[in-house]
């Protein structure tokens, strides 16, 4: 700024006035940017200043009006309980089978560290006894030479499963993609599981992990303690029930990858493949049945070519070792009972399942001939111990009958047969109190599942009462018989008393196992035959 002084002007009081001072400004020098500048950057600068300081208070006072979010009870009442069930959407899940959020909410007694295994199942040392690495005969399918084909039981290379005389015209399906994803989430939703049944699940597979041996292999704490096979077969089926396989998926975390990858290892190394005792995993019939299940089932879940060879072999053993009459005793080529044909008739199912396994159109045609022998009634819907023995209904012998018939036999639940036969277990439903009878309920449940319809929903939920809930059931009866608290018995079952088959014989071990293929019903196995087309819905849905 410039200041310049002018000539004195008089006062009006006639005095010289002080000199005015004229001002000249350079305002008008600026440009009119730095006039717009001037004016709207404090503005700019007080907006905001103001803006930070509200955020500031936001954060400093917020989290103190807000009450903290209180943690979701994940875990579902029982229909016993209550009507509704409203976290039921969570069936939903891509697979709420194993769910990662309940086992880490497991007890320390209960979880295990994640399990991986670098490679499936591993050859080493496997196969014929003392066998060299490089001799590829320990590896090569059994077949049976001609005069095999002498023998009582006989093995082909060719053969068709459904070869039976009752059929109903259902459609067969490969029943293990219910095991896992969308399908298991939709079967276990709609056949009446919810989430307290999958938690059971959840805690009797860590307890079932805990259980094996150094080797792989589990031992029964009960009854036949040396029958380590079937011990390690019947541990391994609920693990295989439950998705989990001894490979690695992308779409589903293997949680017990090494706990079956060792336990398969176990059986394939009982399981010679060459030579006289070529199948052989055991003499005892019911041991070998019972751990030839799960090499099927594991061998059908992967497809894993070092698997099938094992498989193989053991259900060429089984057939090979079926009696005169068509059943199978408790050793090789003599005639038997309907408990050991239960398992043999498993197993058969398990190797026809895989698609890839051959199972002999004889074979199955005189198993079927065994069961005309030891049925009773008009319509063949109830089951004896022997051809000798009295045929009654609601028995563990005539749900065994009536589960061989639904897979070797064509029986479905329109077939009158069936349909009585469901009639009468109906009449020995589940009780409350400690486990009873695990043999009796293990085949009932599947029987009567297959049936579907009321009768499934009776059995599964209880009977309806007044006010329209259901109690009594055994989904519900299972769930609050599991050992809960915090020890070393977290997540089993208590031996059933009474004399039970399955506590005498098999202990905690083989009760817990028994319990949790009971409570995985709803998608261990895909129907092999639906009142309508809905398990072709599943699949297509899938």
């Amino acid at each position: 700024m410039s200041e310049k002084n002018t000539t004195a002007v008089p006062s009006a009081n006639g005095k010289p006035a002080a000199a005015a001072v004229i001002r000249r400004l350079d305002a008008a020098e600026e440009s009119a940017q730095e006039r717009l500048i001037k004016k709207h950057v404090p503005a700019w600068v007080v907006s905001g200043a103001v803006h930070v300081t509200v955020i500031a208070l936001m954060i400093l006072f917020l989290p103190s009006r807000v009450a903290p979010a209180k943690p979701v009870e994940k875990v579902l009442a029982t229909t016993a309980d209550k009507t509704d069930e409203p976290d039921d959407e969570n069936l939903t899940n891509t697979d709420p089978g194993i769910d990662p959020n309940i086992e880490s909410a497991l007890p320390d007694s209960a979880r295990l560290d994640k399990q991986t295994v670098d490679a499936a199942v591993s050859t080493d040392n496997v196969g014929q006894p003392n066998a060299a690495d490089t001799d590829t005969t320990a590896l090569a399918v059994p077949g049976l030479n001609a005069s095999d084909f002498s023998a009582p039981g006989v093995t082909g290379d060719t053969g068709s499963f459904m070869s039976g005389t009752g059929g109903n015209k259902g459609d067969s399906l490969n029943t293990f993609p219910g095991r896992s994803g969308a399908t298991k989430s939709k079967l276990l939703r709609e056949g009446g599981g919810n989430a307290e049944s999958e938690r059971a699940v959840a805690l009797g597979l860590a307890w079932l992990a805990t259980k094996q041996k150094s080797d792989g292999g589990w031992e029964y704490d009960m009854g036949k303690k040396e029958h380590r096979a079937a011990a390690t077969g019947m541990a391994l089926l609920p693990f295989l029930a439950a998705g989990e396989t001894h490979k690695p998926s992308k779409d589903k975390e293997m949680k017990y990858q090494k706990t079956v990858n060792d336990g398969l290892g176990y059986l394939m190394k009982a399981c010679p493949l060459v030579g006289a005792s070529a199948g052989r995993i055991s003499e005892n019939m019911y041991e070998q049945a019972i751990a030839t299940v799960p090499l099927c089932e594991a061998f059908g879940m992967t497809k894993d070519p070092v698997l099938k060879p094992y498989a193989q072999a053991a259900i060429n053993y089984i057939q090979k070792s079926q009696g005169p009459n068509g059943s199978w005793g408790y050793g090789s080529g003599t005639n038997g009972d309907t408990s050991i044909v239960g398992w043999q008739v498993q197993a058969l199912a398990a190797a026809k399942l895989s698609k890839d396994l051959v199972v002999d159109d004889r074979v199955v045609k005189k198993a079927v001939k065994f069961l005309d022998l030891v049925a009773g009634g008009s319509r063949k819907s109830m089951y004896g111990y022997s051809e000798t023995a009295t045929a009654k209904p609601g028995t563990g012998l005539t749900a065994v009958g009536l589960l061989c018939r639904y897979y070797i036999d064509g029986w479905g639940p329109n077939q009158p047969g069936m349909n009585d036969g469901v009639a009468g277990l109906m009449k020995n439903p589940p009780t409350a109190g400690p486990v009873r009878d695990m043999y009796y309920y293990y085949y009932a449940t599947q029987v009567v599942h297959f049936s579907e319809g009321e009768d499934w929903k009776t059995w599964n939920e209880g009977p309806k009462q007044e006010d329209g809930t259901r109690k009594g059931g055994m989904r519900d009866w299972l769930v609050k018989s599991q050992q809960r608290k915090d020890g070393a018995n977290l997540g089993s079952w208590d031996p059933e008393g009474g004399g039970g088959w399955i506590g005498t014989n098999c202990g905690r071990l083989g009760t817990t196992a028994m319990c949790l293929l009971t409570l995985e019903v709803y998608y261990r196995h895909l129907p092999l035959y639906k009142r309508d087309n809905g398990a072709v819905k599943i699949l297509e849905d899938k």
